[in-house]
Protein backbone atom coordinates (compact mmCIF):
# COMPACT_ATOMS: atom_id res chain seq x y z
CA UNK A 1 0.00 0.00 0.00
CA UNK A 2 1.40 3.05 -1.32
CA UNK A 3 -0.49 6.03 0.37
CA UNK A 4 0.41 10.27 -0.39
CA UNK A 5 4.11 11.23 -1.55
CA UNK A 6 2.63 12.93 -4.60
CA UNK A 7 4.73 16.44 -4.25
CA UNK A 8 7.78 13.93 -3.41
CA UNK A 9 6.62 11.87 -6.84
CA UNK A 10 6.25 14.96 -9.03
CA UNK A 11 9.88 16.02 -7.89
CA UNK A 12 11.39 13.00 -9.55
CA UNK A 13 9.18 13.04 -12.30
CA UNK A 14 10.44 16.83 -13.18
CA UNK A 15 13.78 15.62 -12.45
CA UNK A 16 13.11 12.56 -15.04
CA UNK A 17 11.84 14.89 -17.74
CA UNK A 18 14.93 16.59 -17.81
CA UNK A 19 17.05 16.16 -20.98
CA UNK A 20 20.12 15.67 -18.66
CA UNK A 21 22.01 13.27 -17.12
CA UNK A 22 21.20 13.42 -13.11
CA UNK A 23 21.89 11.99 -9.91
CA UNK A 24 19.66 12.37 -7.36
CA UNK A 25 20.21 11.69 -3.69
CA UNK A 26 17.48 10.79 -1.53
CA UNK A 27 18.29 10.18 2.25
CA UNK A 28 16.34 9.46 5.50
CA UNK A 29 16.14 7.54 8.41
CA UNK A 30 14.85 3.88 8.27
CA UNK A 31 11.74 2.76 7.58
CA UNK A 32 10.33 6.18 6.29
CA UNK A 33 9.67 4.58 3.03
CA UNK A 34 12.67 6.12 0.40
CA UNK A 35 12.47 2.57 -1.24
CA UNK A 36 8.40 2.50 -1.52
CA UNK A 37 8.95 5.78 -3.07
CA UNK A 38 11.74 4.92 -5.70
CA UNK A 39 9.78 1.90 -6.76
CA UNK A 40 6.41 3.54 -7.50
CA UNK A 41 8.71 6.10 -9.47
CA UNK A 42 9.94 3.43 -11.15
CA UNK A 43 7.13 1.89 -12.44
CA UNK A 44 6.50 1.94 -15.94
CA UNK A 45 10.23 2.97 -16.68
CA UNK A 46 13.25 1.21 -18.00
CA UNK A 47 15.28 0.78 -14.51
CA UNK A 48 18.06 -1.33 -12.58
CA UNK A 49 17.05 -1.40 -8.77
CA UNK A 50 20.05 -1.87 -6.89
CA UNK A 51 19.58 -2.50 -2.93
CA UNK A 52 22.60 -2.77 -1.12
CA UNK A 53 23.43 -5.25 1.92
CA UNK A 54 25.89 -6.24 4.46
CA UNK A 55 28.70 -7.91 2.93
CA UNK A 56 31.79 -7.62 1.11
CA UNK A 57 32.98 -5.57 -1.80
CA UNK A 58 32.94 -8.73 -3.98
CA UNK A 59 30.10 -9.84 -3.30
CA UNK A 60 28.13 -6.58 -3.62
CA UNK A 61 29.80 -5.95 -7.27
CA UNK A 62 28.71 -9.70 -7.90
CA UNK A 63 25.18 -8.50 -6.82
CA UNK A 64 25.30 -5.56 -8.58
CA UNK A 65 26.33 -7.47 -12.21
CA UNK A 66 23.30 -9.94 -11.69
CA UNK A 67 20.97 -7.35 -10.88
CA UNK A 68 21.87 -5.31 -14.20
CA UNK A 69 21.56 -8.32 -16.37
CA UNK A 70 18.05 -9.44 -15.02
CA UNK A 71 16.62 -5.59 -15.55
CA UNK A 72 18.30 -5.15 -18.72
CA UNK A 73 18.56 -8.65 -20.23
CA UNK A 74 16.12 -10.39 -18.23
CA UNK A 75 15.59 -13.01 -15.51
CA UNK A 76 18.17 -15.79 -15.87
CA UNK A 77 20.54 -13.50 -18.12
CA UNK A 78 24.09 -13.69 -16.35
CA UNK A 79 26.10 -10.64 -16.23
CA UNK A 80 29.64 -10.24 -14.32
CA UNK A 81 31.80 -7.64 -14.05
CA UNK A 82 35.41 -7.89 -12.68
CA UNK A 83 34.74 -4.36 -11.46
CA UNK A 84 32.85 -1.07 -10.82
CA UNK A 85 34.25 0.74 -13.86
CA UNK A 86 33.14 -2.21 -16.03
CA UNK A 87 29.41 -2.27 -14.73
CA UNK A 88 28.75 1.78 -15.22
CA UNK A 89 30.84 1.60 -18.28
CA UNK A 90 27.97 -1.14 -19.05
CA UNK A 91 25.16 1.34 -17.62
CA UNK A 92 26.43 4.21 -19.53
CA UNK A 93 26.60 2.65 -22.86
CA UNK A 94 22.92 1.26 -21.96
CA UNK A 95 21.49 4.78 -21.10
CA UNK A 96 23.59 6.65 -23.63
CA UNK A 97 19.96 7.68 -26.34
CA UNK A 98 17.57 6.63 -23.97
CA UNK A 99 16.64 7.74 -20.54
CA UNK A 100 17.21 4.92 -17.78
CA UNK A 101 16.95 5.13 -14.14
CA UNK A 102 19.69 3.28 -11.55
CA UNK A 103 18.93 3.13 -8.05
CA UNK A 104 21.60 2.45 -5.99
CA UNK A 105 19.44 1.76 -2.58
CA UNK A 106 21.19 1.44 0.96
CA UNK A 107 24.14 3.55 -0.52
CA UNK A 108 25.93 3.94 2.84
CA UNK A 109 26.76 -0.20 2.54
CA UNK A 110 28.72 0.39 -0.74
CA UNK A 111 30.64 3.28 0.77
CA UNK A 112 31.34 0.75 4.10
CA UNK A 113 32.13 -1.91 1.73
CA UNK A 114 35.27 0.19 -0.21
CA UNK A 115 35.42 3.79 1.77
CA UNK A 116 36.91 4.42 -2.06
CA UNK A 117 33.50 3.82 -3.31
CA UNK A 118 31.87 7.59 -3.68
CA UNK A 119 35.50 8.77 -5.29
CA UNK A 120 36.07 6.08 -8.04
CA UNK A 121 31.50 7.14 -8.88
CA UNK A 122 32.91 10.65 -8.82
CA UNK A 123 35.50 9.65 -11.44
CA UNK A 124 33.01 7.54 -13.49
CA UNK A 125 30.37 10.77 -13.41
CA UNK A 126 32.91 12.85 -14.23
CA UNK A 127 34.16 11.10 -17.20
CA UNK A 128 31.29 8.92 -18.82
CA UNK A 129 27.99 9.20 -16.73
CA UNK A 130 27.19 12.68 -17.25
CA UNK A 131 27.19 12.46 -20.92
CA UNK A 132 24.12 10.40 -20.72
CA UNK A 133 21.05 10.29 -20.21
CA UNK A 134 21.46 8.14 -17.20
CA UNK A 135 19.07 9.02 -14.04
CA UNK A 136 21.38 8.04 -11.51
CA UNK A 137 19.89 7.94 -7.40
CA UNK A 138 21.71 7.10 -4.64
CA UNK A 139 19.36 6.35 -1.55
CA UNK A 140 20.86 5.80 1.73
CA UNK A 141 19.29 5.36 5.74
CA UNK A 142 22.42 6.53 6.97
CA UNK A 143 21.94 10.78 7.25
CA UNK A 144 24.93 11.72 8.58
CA UNK A 145 26.70 8.88 6.80
CA UNK A 146 25.00 10.39 2.95
CA UNK A 147 25.78 14.17 4.47
CA UNK A 148 29.28 13.19 5.01
CA UNK A 149 29.93 11.20 1.89
CA UNK A 150 27.67 12.70 -0.47
CA UNK A 151 26.20 16.38 0.63
CA UNK A 152 29.22 17.84 2.54
CA UNK A 153 31.40 20.06 0.61
CA UNK A 154 34.52 17.92 1.21
CA UNK A 155 33.34 15.02 -0.10
CA UNK A 156 33.96 13.59 -3.55
CA UNK A 157 30.76 13.48 -5.04
CA UNK A 158 30.30 17.05 -4.13
CA UNK A 159 29.12 19.28 -7.05
CA UNK A 160 28.57 16.47 -8.92
CA UNK A 161 24.29 15.78 -7.30
CA UNK A 162 21.89 17.82 -9.43
CA UNK A 163 19.23 17.40 -6.36
CA UNK A 164 18.95 16.12 -2.97
CA UNK A 165 15.62 15.61 -0.42
CA UNK A 166 15.72 14.36 3.23
CA UNK A 167 12.91 12.10 3.05
CA UNK A 168 10.37 12.89 6.48
CA UNK A 169 8.29 10.84 8.22
CA UNK A 170 4.15 11.59 7.12
CA UNK A 171 2.87 14.78 8.58
CA UNK A 172 -0.45 14.05 10.88
CA UNK A 173 -2.65 14.84 7.80
CA UNK A 174 -0.91 12.48 5.64
CA UNK A 175 -0.97 9.65 8.07
CA UNK A 176 -4.66 10.14 8.87
CA UNK A 177 -4.74 8.81 5.22
CA UNK A 178 -3.88 5.10 6.30
CA UNK A 179 -7.09 4.99 8.63
CA UNK A 180 -10.39 6.26 7.25
CA UNK A 181 -12.30 4.36 9.52
CA UNK A 182 -11.14 5.94 12.65
CA UNK A 183 -12.71 9.29 14.40
CA UNK A 184 -10.91 12.21 14.35
CA UNK A 185 -10.05 11.73 18.38
CA UNK A 186 -8.31 8.18 17.54
CA UNK A 187 -7.00 9.32 14.22
CA UNK A 188 -4.60 12.09 16.81
CA UNK A 189 -4.08 9.33 19.65
CA UNK A 190 -2.63 6.75 16.39
CA UNK A 191 -0.54 9.20 15.14
CA UNK A 192 0.68 9.93 19.18
CA UNK A 193 1.86 6.68 19.64
CA UNK A 194 2.86 5.57 16.05
CA UNK A 195 3.72 8.90 14.74
CA UNK A 196 4.20 9.33 10.89
CA UNK A 197 6.73 6.35 9.30
CA UNK A 198 4.73 4.34 6.69
CA UNK A 199 6.25 0.99 8.14
CA UNK A 200 4.22 1.11 11.35
CA UNK A 201 1.42 3.15 9.90
CA UNK A 202 0.70 0.02 8.02
CA UNK A 203 0.29 -2.08 11.62
CA UNK A 204 -2.73 -0.83 12.50
CA UNK A 205 -5.79 -1.87 11.32
CA UNK A 206 -8.82 0.68 11.76
CA UNK A 207 -11.56 -1.90 11.63
CA UNK A 208 -9.90 -2.62 14.90
CA UNK A 209 -10.25 -0.70 17.97
CA UNK A 210 -7.28 1.47 18.72
CA UNK A 211 -6.25 -0.39 22.20
CA UNK A 212 -7.39 -3.42 20.67
CA UNK A 213 -4.09 -2.41 17.96
CA UNK A 214 -1.80 -1.37 20.86
CA UNK A 215 -2.51 -4.79 22.40
CA UNK A 216 -2.00 -6.74 19.14
CA UNK A 217 0.42 -5.16 17.23
CA UNK A 218 2.74 -3.49 19.79
CA UNK A 219 2.39 -4.99 23.46
CA UNK A 220 2.25 -8.92 21.88
CA UNK A 221 5.92 -10.34 21.66
CA UNK A 222 7.23 -11.34 17.87
CA UNK A 223 4.96 -8.83 16.71
CA UNK A 224 7.04 -6.49 14.41
CA UNK A 225 6.58 -3.23 15.94
CA UNK A 226 7.00 -5.28 19.71
CA UNK A 227 10.90 -5.17 19.36
CA UNK A 228 11.19 -2.44 16.18
CA UNK A 229 13.11 -0.15 17.97
CA UNK A 230 15.38 -2.20 19.95
CA UNK A 231 16.37 -3.67 16.38
CA UNK A 232 16.83 -0.07 14.32
CA UNK A 233 19.38 1.13 17.52
CA UNK A 234 21.16 -2.22 17.46
CA UNK A 235 21.62 -1.38 13.95
CA UNK A 236 22.71 2.27 14.17
CA UNK A 237 25.05 2.57 17.74
CA UNK A 238 27.52 1.01 19.87
CA UNK A 239 26.70 0.74 23.47
CA UNK A 240 23.26 0.23 23.13
CA UNK A 241 22.66 0.22 27.24
CA UNK A 242 23.50 3.74 27.51
CA UNK A 243 21.36 5.11 24.26
CA UNK A 244 18.35 2.82 25.90
CA UNK A 245 18.53 4.45 29.37
CA UNK A 246 18.75 7.83 27.78
CA UNK A 247 15.88 7.41 25.57
CA UNK A 248 13.92 5.99 28.71
CA UNK A 249 15.14 8.49 30.99
CA UNK A 250 14.11 11.22 27.58
CA UNK A 251 10.33 9.32 27.07
CA UNK A 252 9.42 10.05 30.84
CA UNK A 253 9.82 13.70 30.52
CA UNK A 254 13.27 14.90 30.89
CA UNK A 255 14.65 16.97 28.84
CA UNK A 256 17.90 19.10 30.18
CA UNK A 257 20.72 17.41 30.06
CA UNK A 258 21.82 17.21 33.34
CA UNK A 259 18.18 15.37 33.90
CA UNK A 260 18.65 12.89 31.41
CA UNK A 261 22.09 11.77 32.05
CA UNK A 262 20.89 11.29 36.32
CA UNK A 263 17.82 9.81 35.35
CA UNK A 264 19.85 7.48 33.16
CA UNK A 265 22.71 6.78 35.53
CA UNK A 266 25.41 8.59 33.73
CA UNK A 267 26.62 11.06 35.46
CA UNK A 268 26.45 14.65 34.66
CA UNK A 269 24.98 16.51 31.01
CA UNK A 270 28.47 16.49 29.46
CA UNK A 271 28.23 12.26 29.75
CA UNK A 272 25.21 12.49 28.10
CA UNK A 273 25.88 15.12 25.25
CA UNK A 274 27.85 12.19 23.05
CA UNK A 275 24.44 9.80 22.81
CA UNK A 276 22.14 13.00 22.31
CA UNK A 277 24.40 13.92 19.38
CA UNK A 278 24.41 10.77 17.71
CA UNK A 279 20.37 10.59 18.50
CA UNK A 280 20.13 13.49 16.75
CA UNK A 281 21.88 12.47 13.59
CA UNK A 282 19.57 9.51 13.42
CA UNK A 283 16.56 11.96 13.56
CA UNK A 284 15.55 10.04 16.72
CA UNK A 285 16.23 13.56 18.77
CA UNK A 286 15.84 17.14 18.46
CA UNK A 287 17.52 20.23 20.29
CA UNK A 288 14.58 22.61 20.58
CA UNK A 289 14.62 26.64 22.22
CA UNK A 290 11.64 28.89 22.72
CA UNK A 291 10.38 30.45 19.45
CA UNK A 292 11.16 33.93 19.83
CA UNK A 293 15.42 32.75 20.22
CA UNK A 294 17.33 34.53 16.67
CA UNK A 295 19.84 32.51 16.86
CA UNK A 296 19.45 28.87 18.55
CA UNK A 297 22.13 28.08 18.54
CA UNK A 298 23.83 30.05 21.00
CA UNK A 299 20.18 29.81 23.29
CA UNK A 300 20.83 27.66 26.65
CA UNK A 301 17.53 27.21 26.93
CA UNK A 302 18.09 24.14 24.57
CA UNK A 303 15.38 21.57 25.45
CA UNK A 304 15.87 18.02 24.01
CA UNK A 305 13.01 15.36 23.33
CA UNK A 306 12.03 12.22 21.68
CA UNK A 307 11.16 13.67 17.80
CA UNK A 308 9.36 10.30 16.56
CA UNK A 309 6.36 9.16 18.41
CA UNK A 310 6.74 5.44 18.18
CA UNK A 311 10.09 5.77 20.07
CA UNK A 312 8.66 8.21 22.87
CA UNK A 313 5.80 5.58 23.40
CA UNK A 314 8.15 2.49 23.29
CA UNK A 315 10.30 3.14 25.48
CA UNK A 316 7.74 4.91 27.80
CA UNK A 317 5.22 1.80 27.37
CA UNK A 318 6.73 -1.05 26.04
CA UNK A 319 10.34 -1.01 27.16
CA UNK A 320 10.09 -0.54 30.95
CA UNK A 321 7.32 -3.68 30.89
CA UNK A 322 9.22 -6.41 28.86
CA UNK A 323 9.74 -8.39 31.69
CA UNK A 324 5.75 -8.26 32.03
CA UNK A 325 5.02 -8.73 28.45
CA UNK A 326 7.11 -11.39 27.94
CA UNK A 327 5.30 -13.22 30.56
CA UNK A 328 1.97 -12.52 29.03
CA UNK A 329 0.54 -10.02 31.50
CA UNK A 330 -0.21 -7.88 28.24
CA UNK A 331 -3.51 -7.60 29.25
CA UNK A 332 -2.73 -5.79 32.74
CA UNK A 333 0.16 -3.67 31.15
CA UNK A 334 -2.49 -2.05 28.78
CA UNK A 335 -5.21 -1.60 31.30
CA UNK A 336 -2.67 -0.13 34.15
CA UNK A 337 -0.11 1.38 32.29
CA UNK A 338 -0.94 2.69 29.02
CA UNK A 339 -5.06 3.13 29.06
CA UNK A 340 -5.37 5.79 31.67
CA UNK A 341 -2.18 7.56 30.71
CA UNK A 342 -2.61 7.41 26.90
CA UNK A 343 -4.48 11.14 26.88
CA UNK A 344 -1.66 12.20 29.00
CA UNK A 345 0.41 11.31 26.82
CA UNK A 346 -1.39 12.10 23.50
CA UNK A 347 -1.70 15.45 24.69
CA UNK A 348 1.89 16.68 23.92
CA UNK A 349 1.91 15.27 20.66
CA UNK A 350 -1.66 17.22 19.87
CA UNK A 351 0.45 20.19 20.60
CA UNK A 352 3.06 19.19 17.85
CA UNK A 353 0.66 18.34 15.13
CA UNK A 354 -1.12 21.96 16.15
CA UNK A 355 2.29 23.41 15.45
CA UNK A 356 3.09 21.94 12.28
CA UNK A 357 -0.75 22.94 11.13
CA UNK A 358 0.32 26.78 11.86
CA UNK A 359 2.46 26.53 8.91
CA UNK A 360 -0.81 25.76 6.88
CA UNK A 361 -2.85 28.27 7.78
CA UNK A 362 -3.75 31.70 5.66
CA UNK A 363 -2.51 34.07 8.50
CA UNK A 364 -1.95 37.90 7.68
CA UNK A 365 1.81 37.07 7.67
CA UNK A 366 4.05 34.47 6.24
CA UNK A 367 5.90 32.60 9.89
CA UNK A 368 9.56 32.91 9.96
CA UNK A 369 9.16 30.34 12.90
CA UNK A 370 6.91 28.59 14.49
CA UNK A 371 7.53 26.08 18.03
CA UNK A 372 6.64 26.91 21.80
CA UNK A 373 7.25 29.64 24.49
CA UNK A 374 8.60 29.25 27.51
CA UNK A 375 10.53 30.64 30.12
CA UNK A 376 10.32 31.36 33.92
CA UNK A 377 7.26 33.29 33.45
CA UNK A 378 4.88 31.36 31.36
CA UNK A 379 4.73 28.83 28.43
CA UNK A 380 2.94 29.30 25.32
CA UNK A 381 2.03 26.20 23.58
CA UNK A 382 2.09 27.27 19.82
CA UNK A 383 4.36 30.61 18.90
CA UNK A 384 4.70 31.64 15.02
CA UNK A 385 6.56 35.02 14.50
CA UNK A 386 7.81 36.90 11.97
CA UNK A 387 9.92 39.99 12.95
CA UNK A 388 9.70 41.27 9.31
CA UNK A 389 5.98 42.16 9.55
CA UNK A 390 6.02 42.48 13.55
CA UNK A 391 3.66 39.81 14.32
CA UNK A 392 2.56 37.51 15.91
CA UNK A 393 -0.03 34.06 16.44
CA UNK A 394 -0.19 32.61 19.99
CA UNK A 395 -2.13 29.92 20.05
CA UNK A 396 -3.34 27.19 22.95
CA UNK A 397 -3.75 23.54 22.85
CA UNK A 398 -6.19 21.63 24.71
CA UNK A 399 -6.26 17.92 24.55
CA UNK A 400 -9.33 17.67 27.15
CA UNK A 401 -13.22 16.56 27.56
CA UNK A 402 -14.25 19.62 28.28
CA UNK A 403 -14.74 22.45 25.35
CA UNK A 404 -12.32 25.26 24.89
CA UNK A 405 -14.29 28.66 27.38
CA UNK A 406 -13.70 31.82 27.50
CA UNK A 407 -11.30 31.45 30.41
CA UNK A 408 -8.86 29.92 28.07
CA UNK A 409 -8.88 32.88 25.94
CA UNK A 410 -8.48 34.91 28.87
CA UNK A 411 -6.01 33.24 30.01
CA UNK A 412 -3.73 33.12 26.29
CA UNK A 413 -4.00 37.04 26.38
CA UNK A 414 -2.11 37.30 29.49
CA UNK A 415 0.59 34.99 28.20
CA UNK A 416 0.94 37.12 25.19
CA UNK A 417 1.30 39.89 27.61
CA UNK A 418 4.31 38.07 28.86
CA UNK A 419 5.27 37.05 25.55
CA UNK A 420 5.99 40.82 24.68
CA UNK A 421 8.70 41.26 26.75
CA UNK A 422 11.00 39.36 24.67
CA UNK A 423 10.39 41.45 21.34
CA UNK A 424 8.15 43.98 19.88
CA UNK A 425 5.37 42.82 17.55
CA UNK A 426 2.48 45.56 16.87
CA UNK A 427 0.33 42.81 16.09
CA UNK A 428 -1.20 39.75 17.88
CA UNK A 429 -3.27 37.14 16.47
CA UNK A 430 -4.85 34.15 18.38
CA UNK A 431 -5.41 30.84 17.92
CA UNK A 432 -7.01 28.07 20.01
CA UNK A 433 -7.34 24.43 19.54
CA UNK A 434 -9.56 21.82 20.91
CA UNK A 435 -10.43 18.68 20.95
CA UNK A 436 -13.86 18.90 22.56
CA UNK A 437 -14.83 22.15 20.63
CA UNK A 438 -15.70 25.65 22.27
CA UNK A 439 -18.33 27.07 24.43
CA UNK A 440 -20.58 29.17 22.48
CA UNK A 441 -20.05 31.88 24.90
CA UNK A 442 -16.54 31.55 23.17
CA UNK A 443 -17.46 31.37 19.99
CA UNK A 444 -19.35 34.36 20.49
CA UNK A 445 -16.65 36.31 21.94
CA UNK A 446 -14.47 35.68 18.90
CA UNK A 447 -16.27 36.94 16.67
CA UNK A 448 -14.95 40.73 17.92
CA UNK A 449 -11.50 39.46 18.21
CA UNK A 450 -8.81 37.90 15.59
CA UNK A 451 -8.94 34.29 16.88
CA UNK A 452 -9.07 31.37 14.63
CA UNK A 453 -10.71 28.15 16.12
CA UNK A 454 -9.06 25.07 15.10
CA UNK A 455 -10.30 21.01 16.01
CA UNK A 456 -9.17 17.61 15.17
CA UNK A 457 -11.00 17.76 11.86
CA UNK A 458 -9.61 21.08 10.77
CA UNK A 459 -6.42 19.35 11.51
CA UNK A 460 -6.79 16.02 9.47
CA UNK A 461 -7.47 18.72 6.41
CA UNK A 462 -4.75 17.94 3.53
Amino acid sequence: MFIDRERELAMLEERYSSKQAEMFVLYGRRRVGKTELLRAFCQGKRHVFFVADLGSEALLLTAFSRTIGEYLLGPGVPLAFSTWDAAFEYLADAAQTERLVVVLDEFGYLAQANPAFPSILQRLWDTRLKDTRIFLVLCGSYVSLMEREVLAYRAPLYGRRTGQYLLMPLDFPEATLFFPGYSPDDLVTTYAVLGGTPAYLRQFDDRCPLLENIRDRILTPQTYLYDEPRFLLLQEVREPRSYFAILEAMARGNTRPNEIAQAAGLGGGATAMPYLKMLMELRLVERRVPATTRHPHKSRKGLYRLSDPFFRFWFRFVYPHRSALEEGRIAQVLEQHIAPRLDEFTADVFEEICRRHTWRLELPFIPERVGAWWSARGEVDVVAISDEARAVLVGECKWSAKPVGTNIFDELRRKAQLLQREGFWERVYYALFSRAGFTKALQETVVQEEVILISPQDLSAL
